[in-house]
Order: C-alpha cells, then sequence, then structure tokens
C-alpha cells in the first residue's frame, strides 16, 4: 500500500488574519488619529486658506487661478451633506491624513515588511508633523500624500508582480492627483526618469504604462484646457509671487533641515534608512525607481525655491521602506546577538509614542493660544517661517491666520451701518485678501443666518 505524504503550506499573507499580519493593529492606530483630528480640529477658527476653498466651491469650475478643481469639488459636496462647522469642513483632511497611516503601512507589507516594519510605518506616519497639520486644516495638502502614495502603491506592485496592468491604476491615481494639486506631475517625472535609469526601462514597450499615461492626460485633460482657454492664470500667479519676493528662500541646509522637521526629526533616521536600502540594499534594489523618484523631487523644488512642505507627500515611501529594512536587521540576526538586539523594538516604539505627542502641539491645536506661546519656548528649535509677512507673528502662519476673522466682520457690518440705504445700493467692499473677503463673505451669511 503506498504511503501518501501531506504537505501543509504555510497560508497566504493575504490570507491571514489581520491580527497575525499586523494590519488590525494599523488600523487601529488610522482611527485614533482620525478621532483625534475630529475633537481637536474647532479648537481655533477657519484658516484663511479655507474661505478660498469654500468660496471656490460654490462657484465650481474646472480650475481656479490658483488651483485645480478637485478639493472644491469636494468641499462643495462635503458642506452639502455635513454643514459649515469646523469639524465638517475638515472632515476630509481628517479622514484622508488617518487613510494615509494604512497606505503607508499596505506599502511597507508588499516591501516584504511584517508586523513590526507596519507597526513602525504606522506610527511614523501618525506622529508626523506635516500629516497632523494635513489632517487639521482644509487645503491641497490634505489629500496630496494619499494620491502620491497611490502612485507608489501602484508602483510596487506592478514591480513585485510584474504585472504591467498596474502602471494603468499609477495613471489613474496620477491624474486624479493633478486635479487636486500640479506638483504630483513632478512625482512621476521622478518615476519616469527611475524607470529610464533602471533595468524596469523596459516597461516602456508595454501598452499599459502607455494606457496610464493616456488615462491621467484625459482625467487631467479638462483642467488643462481651462487653463488654455484663460491663459494659463496659475502660472501667472507663481511667476507674480516670485517677481514679490514673497517667500522664504531656504539654503541647501536649511532645506534639508526642515525636511527632517517636516516628518518629526526623530524619524529622519527612519526615512533616510528607507532611502538608502532602496539603492543598497537587495531586497529593495527591485524598487530604487522610487529613490530615483525623491532624488529628482528634491532636487527639483530645492532649485526652484519651492517650500519645505512641497516635499512633505513623498515621505511615506521612504518610512515604509526604512521601517521594513530596520526591521530585517533587528530580526534578521541569530542567538545572542538577536537577544541582544531585541531590547531595540520596543525601545523605537516608546520613543515614538514620547516625542510624537510632545511635537504635535506644533501643528495640531492641542492647545489654548497663550498655553501654545508658552510651549513654543521650551522647543529646542525655532518654527520655520514660510512668508516673511509672518516674520514677526506671535503665531506660526498656520495658527496666526485662524484668528481675527469675526472682528473684521464686525468692523465691516459698522461701517455698512452707518451707509444710508441710498449709499448701500452701489457700495462695494474692498478687502486685502482672500482671506479678510472670504470671512467677510462667508463668516458673515454664517453669522447671520444664525441669527
Amino acid at each position: 500500500m503506498a504511503a501518501t505524504t501531506l504537505t501543509i503550506s504555510p497560508p497566504n499573507r493575504d490570507e491571514q488574519s489581520p491580527w497575525v499580519t499586523g494590519m488590525a493593529i494599523v488600523w487601529a492606530i488610522a482611527l485614533a488619529k482620525f478621532l483625534f483630528h475630529l475633537y481637536f480640529n474647532n479648537r481655533y477658527g477657519y484658516f484663511r486658506d479655507e474661505f478660498d476653498y469654500m468660496s471656490c466651491g460654490d462657484h465650481l469650475s474646472w480650475g481656479y487661478v490658483d488651483q485645480p478643481p478637485l478639493i472644491p469639488f469636494l468641499i462643495h459636496i462635503s458642506r452639502a451633506v455635513l454643514g459649515d462647522s469646523l469639524r465638517a469642513i475638515r472632515f476630509i483632511p481628517a479622514l484622508a491624513s488617518s487613510l494615509l497611516v494604512v497606505q503607508a503601512a499596505l506599502i511597507a507589507r508588499e516591501l516584504g515588511g511584517k508586523r513590526f516594519a507596519l507597526l513602525l510605518t504606522a506610527l511614523t506616519i501618525s506622529i508626523a508633523s506635516q500629516y497632523l497639520s494635513n489632517g487639521s486644516l482644509l487645503g491641497t495638502n490634505c489629500l496630496e500624500p494619499t494620491l502620491w502614495m497611490a502612485c507608489a502603491y501602484f508602483v510596487v506592485l506592478a514591480i513585485k508582480r510584474n504585472d504591467p496592468r498596474y502602471w494603468l491604476w499609477v495613471g489613474v491615481s496620477a491624474g486624479i492627483g493633478l486635479e487636486e494639486k500640479y506638483s504630483i506631475a513632478f512625482f512621476i517625472l521622478g518615476i519616469v526618469i527611475g524607470l529610464l535609469l533602471t533595468e524596469h526601462r523596459r516597461v516602456f514597450l508595454n501598452k499599459w504604462i502607455w494606457l496610464g499615461g493616456l488615462a491621467a492626460f484625459l482625467i487631467f485633460l479638462p483642467n488643462l484646457l481651462w487653463n488654455i482657454h484663460y491663459h494659463w492664470p496659475f502660472l501667472e500667479l507663481m511667476h507674480n509671487i516670485r517677481a514679490e519676493g514673497r517667500d522664504v528662500v531656504l539654503s541647501a541646509g536649511q532645506f534639508f533641515l526642515q525636511q527632517t522637521l517636516l516628518v518629526n526629526p526623530l524619524t529622519a533616521p527612519i526615512w533616510i534608512a528607507g532611502l538608502i536600502a532602496f539603492f543598497v540594499w537587495l531586497p529593495l534594489k527591485s524598487y530604487r525607481v522610487l529613490g530615483w523618484s525623491y532624488l529628482v523631487c528634491y532636487s527639483i523644488f530645492f532649485v526652484l525655491h519651492g517650500k519645505s512642505y512641497y516635499l512633505a507627500p513623498i515621505y511615506p515611501m521612504l518610512l515604509a521602506a526604512g521601517a521594513v529594512a530596520i526591521e530585517s536587521s533587528l530580526s534578521g540576526a541569530h542567538g545572542l546577538v538577536r537577544l541582544r538586539r531585541a531590547w531595540l523594538k520596543p525601545v523605537i516604539v516608546m520613543a515614538l509614542l514620547i516625542v510624537g505627542p510632545y511635537l504635535s502641539p506644533i501643528v495640531a491645536p492641542v492647545f489654548s493660544p497663550d498655553k501654545f506661546l508658552a510651549y513654543a519656548k521650551t522647543l529646542p528649535f525655532k518654527l520655520p517661517v514660510m512668508e516673511h509677512s509672518h516674520a514677526r507673528a506671535a503665531l506660526p502662519q498656520w495658527y496666526a491666520d485662524q484668528f481675527g476673522w469675526s472682528e473684521i466682520v464686525a468692523e465691516t457690518a459698522v461701517a455698512w451701518s452707518q451707509l444710508s440705504p441710498a449709499e448701500r445700493g452701489d457700495c462695494g467692499i474692498f478687502a486685502q485678501d482672500y482671506g479678510q473677503a472670504g470671512a467677510i463673505s462667508l463668516v458673515g451669511i454664517m453669522a447671520c443666518r444664525d441669527h
């Protein structure tokens, strides 16, 4: 009688329990981040730029002078469903910033990460200063990292699974990203250059990457036609900003230093390790196209004197790669060496859990203004100044621009009440910027409606 051998294969990772793979705790961290934003997002007032997005949302179009149409469209829908409260208009930013935690962890998993790598990735994204800020304010920055990382995720899948059909989804993600903020074009350029500089250049012989490019073009086409029709107003705006010298120009050292502050200084070694791993660590060398994309974007934004946070959307993939490399380094040893390294995992996690909350008030309105000013004096560094006009402000720009709107509305109402009915017929209200105009228009209307 012939013997029968029963072979039991280990379960596929996709079929394993989320508790085994670590994705359950990732989702828990993302949920905690979402609830954090919902709780604190109404502590101050409307941010200056939020008036612009809401006003544009009241006048839907395929483009605007300072932005593509996606954010105005989404806030138009959000306000129709949720209303005009601070928590309502910041619901989309809170959701997008929290989902970024899951996105980055999924990238780490596809790069070969296990539970610790996924946990480390989720924690670094959760405490990153820029992503906390993105979840606290409505703006084009809030969706930008999720769209960049959608592109990165499909790049990883296309390479890992050797399936060129994923390049179509890279194109779809890029097209949607161009309708949200034009800067994703530099990321796509970096990916293209990275492909050309690696063995993956052969993908350009495949129809799917060209179909992806066509998809991106067709999705972006309505805004492109709008820009052509109105003679490229966004480019004129950028030219005028440069001509006025409004933005602070950073030296090479300052630009790099602010990159480390963007995602929390404690996580800088992790994303730097991820960048290096893309080029020199054998398990990730297949994905070094992503490393090239970072170098290309970094160079472009520095040469063009872009603000330091323009590069923020790219860091989740570097943090994911760094987490995978660190996990492998701590887990790859054997015997006594492995035991000696085991203590590093809880130490890294505890350090992130301590430093993250300590720095979070910089970008999330945890404190009152007075308490924040006292807290800022305890920081070992000065907060960055993005525009010369805010150099002397007590609060940083992202907080200072959330105050004063009710006072402007009240002063305007006093001046308006002093006009006779005849004078009001052809009277207009002149504002210095869209913040003042938006406050008078939107906050004033809300106040009248509430009374």
